[in-house]
Formats: C-alpha cells, sequence, structure tokens
C-alpha cells in the first residue's frame, strides 16, 4: 500500500512522474478566474485563525458540514470559529472521494507543514499548528501569493466597483500583477428584484443618469474603459441558461423603460434584452482583446427555505439539466457572423455537455488565438479527480488539448493555489498513462512543453499577459 499523498501522489506511471516533477511541479500559477477580495490583497490582510481562512467564505465546505448534520449555527452562523473548524475536521474523513478530502490536505501539507490526517481526535492539534504559522508575517495575504508561485490573479469585480483596491495594489509594486475581471450579470439579469436599485448604482458609478437603454450602454463602456486602464483581460458571465433572442432595438429600448418604471418583464422580454447586452458586451470585448468567459447551468437556490435564512452563494446551488446548444451556438453565430466573436472560454456546470462544448468549440475558431473558443476546465461540481479527467479526455477526443489554457481556482481562499497542484497531476497522469499504453510517442521534451504550456503558458499568451 502506497503512502498517503507521498511525492508521486496521483503519479501512477513512470512518464506521469517525469512529466510532473521535471515539467510541470516548478511552473508559476496564472490564477485567471477566482473570487479572492481585492481588499485583503491590498491590505496584506493577517488572519486569526484557520477557519478564518478556510470556512469564512467557502461554500463547498458548508455544503459537506450540511451533509454530515451540522447544524447551520456552526456552519454559517454565530458559533465560535473554534466549533466550525471541529465540525468540518469531524466531517472531513467520512467524505473519503470528495475532493476536499485532497485539498485540504493538500494544504496542510504544502503550507503548514502537517503530513498527518485532520478529524476530529486531530482537531486541536492542527488549530494550534496553523494558528501558529499565520501569526507569522510570513503568512500575510501578499506572502501566501508569492510563496505559491503565482505571477497573475485575476479577481472577479462588477461594472460598478470603483476599483479601489486595485488601484492601491498597482501602486504598491506588489511583484504579482492583479487584475480585474469584468462580472456584469447585475446589469444583464433584468429580472432580478435589485434590478433597478442596481441600475441607478451603475449610472453614478459612470456619470450617466441611466434613463434608456442607449444611457445603459454608454455607462457600460465609460466603466469597462476604466476596467481596462486598471488591466483587464476577461469578462466573466454567469448564466443560468443562454439567452438567444433578436429583437429591433427600439423593442428592447421599450423593455428596459418597462423594468426601469417597476413592472415586470416576460420571460420572452428577459431573453431578448439579454441577447442584446450580451452581443453589444461580446463586440465590446473582441475589440478590446479581451477574453470572454461564459459559466452556465447552475441551478440557484432550490432550498427555498434556507435560500430565505442564509441568503445566496452559501451551498445550496445544484446543476441544472437545460437544453442550450442551439442557443449557445446561436449566440456565438449571430457575433461571429459580424467578425466580433471575441476569444471565449465555455463552463458548462452540467458533466453531460462535455462532449457538445467539445464538438461546439470547433465550429467558431479562429486566428486570434490557438483554441480562440475553449472548452474551460472543470468547473465547480466537476473539479473533482473523475471530473477533471474527464474534461481533460473530451477536450482531447474533440480538438487540441495542447492548446487548453489550464487551471483555475475559482476559490475565495489564499490557499486554494493547491487546486493548480493537484490538477498538474492529474494532466500528467493522464498524458503518462497513454504514453505509458503506447498510445503516444513518448518525446519527453514535447510532451513536457507540452504539459507547461497547458499549466500556464497557454494562458499568458491566451490573455496577452506578456
Amino acid at each position: 500500500m502506497k503512502a498517503f499523498m507521498n511525492e508521486d501522489f496521483l503519479l501512477e506511471s513512470q512518464p506521469a512522474r517525469r512529466l510532473f516533477h521535471d515539467w510541470a511541479e516548478k511552473m508559476p500559477i496564472v490564477d485567471y478566474h477566482c473570487h479572492i477580495e481585492p481588499r485583503d490583497i491590498a491590505e496584506d490582510r493577517r488572519f486569526e485563525n484557520i477557519a478564518q481562512v478556510w470556512l469564512g467564505g467557502d461554500h463547498y465546505k458548508w455544503r459537506l458540514m450540511r451533509s454530515n448534520g451540522t447544524p447551520e449555527e456552526e456552519i454559517t452562523g454565530n458559533a465560535p470559529d473554534r466549533v466550525k473548524f471541529q465540525r468540518f475536521a469531524e466531517a472531513l474523513p467520512r467524505a473519503i472521494g470528495n475532493p476536499l478530502y485532497h485539498w485540504t490536505h493538500l494544504e496542510l501539507k504544502r503550507y503548514f507543514d502537517y503530513e498527518g490526517p485532520l478529524n476530529g481526535e486531530t482537531a486541536e492539534q492542527v488549530w494550534s499548528l496553523c494558528n501558529e504559522k499565520l501569526a507569522d508575517p510570513s503568512f500575510s495575504a501578499r506572502n501566501l501569493i508569492l510563496r505559491s508561485n503565482v505571477e497573475f490573479v485575476g479577481t472577479t469585480d462588477d461594472p460598478a466597483d470603483c476599483l479601489q483596491f486595485h488601484q492601491e495594489i498597482q501602486k504598491s509594486g506588489f511583484a504579482v500583477r492583479v487584475s480585474p475581471s469584468w462580472r456584469p450579470d447585475k446589469a444583464v439579469k433584468i429580472e432580478k428584484t435589485d434590478f433597478v436599485a442596481y441600475i441607478s448604482q451603475l449610472g453614478e458609478s459612470a456619470g450617466i443618469e441611466i434613463r434608456r437603454f442607449a444611457d445603459l450602454l454608454e455607462a457600460l463602456k465609460k466603466r469597462l474603459d476604466w476596467f481596462e486602464s486598471l488591466g483587464c483581460r476577461a469578462s466573466d458571465h454567469g448564466l443560468e441558461g443562454i439567452p438567444c433572442r433578436v429583437l429591433p432595438e427600439k423593442e428592447i429600448g421599450a423593455i428596459f423603460r418597462k423594468r426601469l418604471e417597476g413592472e415586470r418583464v416576460s420571460w420572452e422580454e428577459q431573453e431578448a434584452y439579454q441577447t442584446a447586452l450580451l452581443l453589444f458586451l461580446g463586440r465590446e470585448y473582441a475589440r478590446r482583446g479581451w477574453v470572454m468567459q461564459i459559466h452556465y447551468s447552475a441551478m440557484r437556490n432550490p432550498n427555498s427555505r434556507l435560500f430565505a435564512a442564509v441568503g445566496a452563494d452559501t451551498g445550496f446551488d445544484c446543476i441544472d439539466i437545460d437544453p442550450t446548444a442551439r442557443k449557445l451556438a446561436g449566440l456565438l453565430d449571430l457575433l461571429e457572423r459580424e467578425g466580433s466573436l471575441p476569444k471565449t472560454v465555455l463552463y458548462s456546470l452540467n458533466p453531460a455537455d462535455n462532449a457538445m462544448l467539445g464538438a461546439l468549440i470547433g465550429s467558431f475558431q479562429g486566428t486570434e488565438a490557438q483554441g480562440k473558443v475553449q472548452h474551460g476546465s472543470a468547473w465547480w461540481f466537476n473539479d473533482t479527480k473523475s471530473g477533471m479527467e474527464a474534461q481533460l479526455t473530451s477536450f482531447a477526443n474533440l480538438s487540441v488539448l495542447g492548446n487548453f489554457i489550464g487551471m483555475l481556482t475559482d476559490s475565495r481562499s489564499l490557499l486554494s493555489y493547491t487546486r493548480h497542484e493537484y490538477f498538474r497531476r492529474i494532466l500528467c497522469n493522464l498524458i503518462g498513462r497513454w504514453a505509458e499504453n503506447g498510445e503516444i510517442f513518448w518525446d519527453e521534451e514535447q510532451l513536457g512543453n507540452l504539459v507547461q504550456d497547458i499549466c500556464c503558458r497557454n494562458a499568458i499568451r491566451y490573455f496577452g499577459l506578456q
């Protein structure tokens, strides 16, 4: 029996071990999509205890704890941090097979030099060890990024955000490039109850009174310019489904005015408005050389009782089954036919979409980048060992794996950079298995360079970070 999480963790063959240790392991990290708070980096935040780092905003862990029967008071409530940490430690050994089991132990090993298991009995030892290390200045937010060998961080930011903390980071001369990413969901989702209030807030940020659809587009242009001035290279859209319904601009204007006056809009009107706005934004991204990321097929807050009690983004979302292929193709085609399709990354929460996405991206490639349209990395419920293998295999089967832009953390935690190591081990093991089985030529230098491209260099080129 192999030792748990030794140096050859997940590496099942000699080719896999060589690809990881000699080529992938020390490559810098380009974390092009995450949810880290820019304020934490700007202020070089220090953490009082391990629960603040791990449990403060991690819905993955909250969901795990709920599944183990932990009361909500001891998850997102007012229970002491030590109690919350204890409950997570008690749940973890029961969660074998869950990526959290691996991620948690990787983080303990890489950042805190702890080689043992985390469980209810070891919780006090781990709590004390981690907190002692976190008290050292070398465990501040910026130092955690530096010690993780991170080269780029792309945060997720609303168009109305003043980006004060991004300005502070850049003025400070921090060695790691930290850039905002444009996330205009609140402007797109016209059906939401806070839409009218948000449009007013957006107008204030842009210095424009938004009364017409044309005013909205002008305000968004001004904010796009502001984001670009601070190094933005990507947008991100979180869509429950893909809209594709084209109406004349006059009708879009009428729908927008109707909603600003407090009236509800029909499903068809919502879709037409969202299509018009996404087309406008896609054109802007293409003009600026930005990347458009689209995340879809998440069913939001199906548990209405707990949503009312705890709120959004707290671990109650799940996978949706939405027949979006024709609409997604239609939306891309509307941009493509006018020469305005930007570099695009598509992520579905439904793993059944892997083959569809792998085939679809081949219909919309271009010369702007190798792999202009990408099937994005295994996302959320899919960033498991088997989920990553499935996404990589599908990508390889149906596209050009060597052009893949690789992994991201999609995380709020500064300790989540070990997810890149996890991905790299899985990647190297998959390619090593093909070599071991005689399915591909074993040319170590060629395959090693391909692995390094996927780990880092492709993303640098794709997002224009040279």
